[in-house]
């Protein structure tokens, strides 16, 4: 059963025979069987989505409010949990950075193998592409040489056929001469 959810287990044929071969993604099928350094585990997906997020717009904006609710809090004296040089606010920020730069780290990772397996998988397409070109041209010059060979020797026949036409002319004009004396001497 193929997996239609990764197109390069997709070995749908369309009906016509060697489909399977020509489908485009045929470059990435030998690197279907590899997985990250780090597995394709629930874990590893969840950290590289996380790892994702602490790049974006929204996490930065959070965060920043949350980082401002804190401290005003702080300093108005509606709590009194992190006072002025905010302590347990670089504490947590310790360890968000203790946590996200190793999943950082972690999605480069498995990004960084997704890349270097689609740059195999596209260096063979583009070398599967050249092959082509260089079969169409090596056709392409058996062709032209073989219409050269063909329009050579149709001038031949041209040439023969001319002279055979002649020679027929000729014949006939004489053949027509000795008709018209025979002629001229039989009603002598």
């Amino acid at each position: 059963m193929t997996d239609r959810t990764n197109p390069a287990h997709d070995t749908h044929s369309g009906g016509r025979k060697g489909d399977k071969e020509r489908h485009h993604f045929r470059f990435h099928r030998p690197h279907v069987h590899l997985h990250s350094l780090y597995g394709d585990d629930w874990f590893a997906l969840k950290a590289e989505k996380f790892a994702r997020f602490f790049g974006t717009p929204t996490f930065l904006i959070v965060q920043t409010v949350i980082v401002g609710i804190w401290m005003l809090v702080n300093i108005v004296g509606v709590t009194q949990f992190d006072v002025y040089p905010f302590i347990l606010l670089n504490l947590a920020f310790s360890l968000q950075a203790a946590y996200a730069a190793p999943l950082i780290l972690l999605a480069q990772t498995r990004q960084s193998d997704r890349d270097k397996v689609h740059a195999e998988a596209d260096a063979l397409h583009r070398e599967d592409l050249a092959r082509a070109s260089d079969e169409r041209q090596a056709v392409a010059a058996h062709q032209t040489a073989m219409l050269v060979d063909l329009v050579k020797q149709n001038t031949q026949l041209t040439e023969t056929i001319k002279a055979l036409t002649e020679r027929v002319e000729t014949l006939t004009t004489e053949v027509h001469k000795q008709v018209i004396a025979s002629a001229a001497s039989a009603a002598r």
